[in-house]
């Protein structure tokens, strides 16, 4: 069980058109200038966004996997422990992240092969 930062990275190149830049201790992962993600290399951790209800149930059902980073309007983010989460459920939450995020036509456009 767990998720390497290079897999992790790796799954990141499943996703269209994610940008990555470098602020120092992270990685920001973003999709048309928008911000879905944060990768934390030296903790091994990741940081999503998620609906608020999502950041609920997955903080309550499994703390050890995952803690409240913080809310914004109406997303809750999340902070995932990379060694505690399965390569799948890890690429649905990205996928989730992304879909929340990148604009309308380009969802349409990749939906279909990003869905399970």
């Amino acid at each position: 069980m767990g998720v390497s930062v290079d897999e992790f990275l790796a799954l990141l190149a499943r996703l269209p058109e994610v940008e990555q830049s470098y602020g120092g201790e992270w990685v920001s992962l973003k999709v048309d200038g928008k911000g879905f993600g944060y990768l934390w290399e030296k903790t091994r951790t990741v940081g999503l966004k998620q609906t608020i209800e999502e950041q609920i149930a997955l903080v309550s059902e499994r703390p050890e996997v995952f803690e409240v980073q913080f809310t914004a309007g109406r997303f809750g983010w999340v902070v995932v422990k990379l060694d505690r989460i399965e390569e799948d459920e890890l690429f649905e939450l990205v996928t989730e992240a992304w879909l929340l995020t990148a604009p309308k036509d380009l969802v349409e456009a990749h939906e279909p092969e990003l869905l399970p």
